[in-house]
């Protein structure tokens, strides 16, 4: 947004100007400092409304000129944009904001501009029943969505006529009886600022639920702590701020000096530390214990009896419990590992020595041997032939 000089303005355009301030911070957000100059635009508008006199309290919707339908929106853009301040003290914005919005309903239902389903709702303000808020909502948000398409339906058609006129003109003259169609385009602009104010109505209720519902909340929470005293007061802040940097300060002067401890590489000892069986600067071995159920589990005493052995069966798992840690699993399966690595090592080294080299090397001494071996077994069937010694087994003659 440019800047620009509210005082040298005109009505109209300082009404679009703040028009288009507001569908800024409603669709896309926007910084503080747009936000109250918006604020600042509708309060001199809100000015020059009431210097011209444009409205007056004996007059309805059909009195008002469609030029000045727009300028009714002023109250609701107001509180809507007052809603967005960010201030310290969040109850008086609220109240402002209300105030507005309140104002803008009392002025539509005094120029009839009201529904009926909504002066209906409201003749019956006394009733709290959860079906007939329920209702009402539900009423509320069909209005809205049916005035939402409205509009869009108004803005299609309107740009639809633009270009149809645009191109018409750029190939026929503009005859004399063409001119009527002012008097359309001044009806649809009526139509479209109406629909405008009945959707302002419907987002005007839902933001006085929505304002009050948090006023209510923002002034319980002030009178409980001006009743009980601030417990996040900002002195008790900044002590607690103070002890904080103090205790990372000295925390920081003792580490220069500080020996680390030793870390815990036995994950039992772990537990053990954790459940406060065992404190950490003990001196600590990888020796894994069985866990006992029963009663002696819970004097941590030894088994010395025939009847504790008894009831230390009592409650046992259906599994098998372990009988060594994982570190010691670990720790077995590496000695074995070396001493696999140490075996190979010495069949490589007698691999490689002289005396393998020249036994493998004289083959002729191993061929007498099974050559004498063969002779001998020879011998033996011939003095022994096949069957001789199953006498037992003939049959009888």
């Amino acid at each position: 947004m440019g800047e620009f000089s509210m005082e040298e303005m005109p009505l109209p355009a300082l009404f679009e100007q703040a028009q288009k301030i507001h569908t800024t911070a409603t669709e896309s957000g926007a910084d503080q400092e747009l936000v109250k100059k918006g604020c600042e635009a509708l309060e001199k508008c809100e000015d020059m409304i009431s210097k011209l006199g444009l409205f007056s309290a004996n007059e309805s919707k059909d009195d008002i000129s469609t030029t000045n339908l727009k300028y009714i929106l002023v109250p609701f853009y107001h509180g809507e944009l007052t809603e967005k301040v960010l201030c310290n003290d969040r109850i008086e914005i609220l109240k402002a904001s209300h105030a507005k919005l309140k104002e803008f309903i009392s002025f539509c239902e005094a120029m009839e501009l009201f529904p009926q389903e909504e002066l209906e709702f409201s003749a019956q303000s006394n009733s709290n029943l959860s079906a007939d808020r329920r209702a009402q909502k539900i009423a509320r948000f069909k209005r809205q969505r049916a005035a939402e398409s409205k509009l869009l339906e108004i803005k299609e058609r309107k740009e639809r006529r633009g270009r149809s006129s645009k191109a018409a003109t750029l190939s026929t003259p503009v005859e004399v009886g063409e001119e009527d169609m002012l008097d359309d385009d001044g009806e649809e602009e009526r139509e479209a600022w109406l629909t405008a104010i009945s959707l302002a109505i419907c987002k005007a209720f839902d933001l006085l639920e929505m304002l009050k519902k948090e006023e209510d909340m923002l002034s319980a929470i002030k009178a409980k702590q001006s009743k009980e005293g601030d417990p996040f007061s900002m002195d008790i802040l900044d002590e607690r701020t103070k002890k904080a940097e103090a205790w990372h300060r000295d925390a920081a002067v003792r580490a220069r000096y500080t020996r680390p401890a030793q870390p815990i590489t036995c994950a039992t000892f772990a537990q053990d530390v954790l459940e406060g069986r065992a404190q950490a600067s003990q001196a600590h071995e990888h020796k894994h214990q069985p866990l006992i159920f029963g009663p002696a589990s819970l004097v941590n005493g030894s088994l010395t009896s025939e009847r504790e052995r008894m009831a230390a069966q009592v409650f046992q798992p259906s599994h098998r419990m372990p009988t060594m840690s994982i570190e010691e699993a670990g720790l077995k399966e590496m000695e074995i590992m070396n001493k696999w690595q140490e075996r190979n090592v010495e069949l490589m080294q007698e691999a490689n020595s002289s005396w393998y080299k020249d036994k493998k090397s004289s083959p002729g001494e191993d061929d007498d041997a099974a050559q004498d071996k063969a002779r001998a077994w020879d011998d033996w069937k011939d003095d022994n032939p096949r069957g001789a010694g199953n006498k037992k087994l003939t049959p009888c003659g």
